[in-house]
């Protein structure tokens, strides 16, 4: 039986990609994994074929509990400039369970490590941005000091993306800048979240590749939400 409790970052056939999976598809893997929560959280509108933000305003009406696994709507939502704007209305975020902000190429491109850091920082200062996405791409790099001290100070959590550290990852080898996270939110007593990023049912609970690089961190197990939905919802709603 998993002792991971849930898997936030996932993709349905609404994000235009990768997937041919609807949401129940998507929930089924979550019960075969023995996942007591799934986030279902696609691609924004300034992805090609991303959701429409008329899907994201839908989402408050979705089943909350499918196949006997409690579901979690949100977005990831794209950063779209420098200023941390993003790719739907604080309106429609407003009334998601969580969002995710990500940088994706080719929306925005790479800039300097002072104007990737501060994209970043400029959007954690969004309330409804919960959660900041691969930020292990070593195509933006970044100052994970002043990224994590502003998580911290913003309430936002970072992620260890499975998908990054696979073998077939676009990122680059995100390993070191993984490290990196790890090992500061290590020293700063700060949680992180593993993410399977999984496009489609296939790796829906999958953190095989987060884990090698947790334990080589020698990271707490306490410090991981996955191991506690309600560590997870108690984050989420705390203002």
């Amino acid at each position: 039986m998993s002792s991971f409790e849930f898997d936030l970052h996932t993709h349905t056939i609404a994000s235009g990609h990768g997937s041919s999976s609807t949401i129940t598809d998507m929930a089924k893997a979550a019960a075969n994994k023995q996942l007591n929560f799934l986030g279902i959280s696609d691609h924004g509108p300034a992805t090609l074929g991303g959701g429409r933000p008329s899907y994201f305003r839908s989402l408050a009406y979705a089943q909350r509990k499918r196949l006997g696994v409690s579901m979690l709507y949100g977005a990831e939502a794209n950063i779209v400039n420098n200023s941390g704007k993003l790719d739907l209305d604080d309106e429609i975020l407003k009334k998601l369970d969580y969002v995710i902000a990500s940088i994706h190429r080719p929306i925005l491109k790479p800039g300097t490590i002072d104007e990737n850091t501060s994209t970043y920082i400029e959007v954690m200062k969004n309330p409804f941005v919960r959660i900041i996405g691969h930020c292990d791409d070593v195509k933006f790099p970044v100052d994970y000091v002043a990224i994590i001290k502003a998580a911290m100070e913003y309430h936002v959590l970072l992620e260890i993306n499975n998908s990054s550290l696979s073998p077939n990852g676009y990122r680059g080898d995100t390993k070191f800048n993984d490290l990196m996270i790890l090992n500061l939110c290590k020293h700063f007593h700060y949680p992180v979240v593993l993410s399977s990023d999984s496009h489609g049912a296939d790796h829906v609970g999958d953190f095989e590749h987060a884990m090698k690089l947790v334990n080589l961190a020698n990271f707490p197990k306490e410090l991981i939400l996955n191991y506690s939905a309600n560590s997870l919802l108690q984050f989420l709603h705390k203002i």
